[in-house]
């Protein structure tokens, strides 16, 4: 009687644990969810928060409110999702690559520790070149540049910016010296550019379609994996640079330790919300492509995305400013 009643227990002990779990999800949301974008408004990250925010508090009738907490590069408001209560009621939203551990040497988080849900949207870059240089094509620029050294140079938005490390790795993996010209801000890097002051830069396609299609920039290779539908004459780059991907995430993030089933039904909410018109519309719009995907996938994404831009911030010594 006693080893049946042990049994029964037992039983009873695991069913509740199966059943805990999903009720937990079930019960999510609670109370209002604060999503933490580390940067200033107006951004596309914030933009696409708040449109996340707006169609997860209409589902669940809960709200859901972006805070814009900038500062240090996006690690201020990291590292305060970071330290929150592992309940799922605050977020994190930001762009990868998310490679603060190696940019800087002393952080008061572990972003590698912060959960993956999902990545809504990736978009890649484009290599573009003002009309005065000569080179026609990829292969032919890589010619030049490597005849030519130091003769090119190239902007970007700042030190360890996407466009910075990204003119790295192309230097690194065809084996050129080109010049880098580092600016405060896309603001005065694309001046400089369409003027003609500086050379080369890697856009986002969004920022760079308009310029191309009006002939003041000339696209060279986009570092997406196949042609883009909206420069189908535009080669990839690893066409001519094979393995060469520069792309920008975006992914939802929660802190360490929140329960799986409170990370898979957010993961899948998130998910869901890229096939309404609204969102899929915006990523459209800004050129990028639709991702979603489960935790293990986005965290998949992350740890691959990193791994390529850890390798160019290594080999190049690239520190955040």
């Amino acid at each position: 009687m006693k080893k049946f009643c042990i049994r029964i227990l037992m039983i009873a002990g695991v069913t509740g644990l199966l059943h805990g779990l999903p009720a937990q999800a079930q019960d999510y949301p609670s109370k209002p969810v604060r999503i933490v974008v580390p940067f200033a408004a107006g951004s596309a990250t914030d933009a696409l928060a708040r449109l996340l925010a707006g169609n997860l508090s209409a589902r669940w009738s809960q709200p859901f409110v972006v805070e814009n907490r900038a500062g240090a590069g996006g690690n201020l408001g990291a590292e305060a999702v970071f330290r929150s209560a592992p309940d799922g009621s605050t977020l994190l939203f930001m762009p990868g690559p998310f490679v603060q551990k190696t940019l800087y040497p002393q952080l008061g988080y572990e972003p590698d520790a912060l959960i993956a849900l999902s990545a809504p949207a990736k978009g890649y870059s484009v290599l573009v070149a003002h009309p005065k240089v000569a080179a026609q094509s990829l292969p032919e620029l890589i010619a030049y540049a490597r005849a030519n050294p130091d003769k090119l140079n190239y902007a970007s938005q700042g030190i360890a910016s996407v466009a910075h490390l990204t003119g790295e790795m192309f230097k690194g993996m065809t084996n050129t010296k080109i010049v880098h010209v580092a600016y405060k801000g896309n603001a005065p890097a694309m001046a400089d550019l369409l003027g003609g002051q500086v050379e080369l830069m890697f856009l986002n396609l969004g920022s760079a379609l308009p310029h191309i299609r009006s002939g003041k920039l000339r696209a060279l290779g986009i570092g997406s994996e196949k042609r883009n539908p909206l420069l189908p004459d535009v080669p990839t780059i690893g066409e001519a640079v094979p393995g060469f991907v520069s792309m920008v995430w975006f992914a939802m993030f929660a802190p360490p330790a929140t329960p799986p089933a409170v990370a898979s039904r957010l993961s899948a909410a998130v998910s869901e919300a890229l096939q309404t018109p609204e969102i899929a519309n915006w990523i459209s719009t800004n050129t990028f492509d639709p991702v979603g995907g489960t935790v293990a996938e986005t965290e998949q994404l992350r740890r691959q995305d990193n791994e390529r831009w850890v390798r160019v911030i290594r080999a190049t010594g690239i520190k955040a400013e």
